[in-house]
């Protein structure tokens, strides 16, 4: 379809007869938009809420386990040349 053929067939559906909403429309899915959009916003925060709760939680376990440290050893080393 070249530039010509969709001009034209814009022109025919621009020059249609525009299709009937029924009243009760808009007004519903304003209603859905405003649900979906506080959905969201509430899986955002718990997304944000479980997130911080899991650094608080790894930070409280590196600072009291260290896990950077050398652990102690279990076996002392041979003592050679007494």
């Amino acid at each position: 379809m070249n530039r010509p053929e969709r001009e034209a067939a814009v022109r025919r559906l621009m020059e249609t007869v525009p299709v009937s909403v029924p009243p009760e429309l808009p007004g519903e899915a304003v209603r859905r938009g405003a649900r979906l959009l506080r959905l969201r916003r509430h899986t955002r925060r718990l997304l944000w809420l479980v997130l911080c709760a899991a650094a608080v939680a790894f930070l409280t376990w590196a600072a009291l386990t260290r896990p950077w440290a050398e652990p102690p050893s279990a076996t002392t080393p041979p003592l050679s040349g007494w």
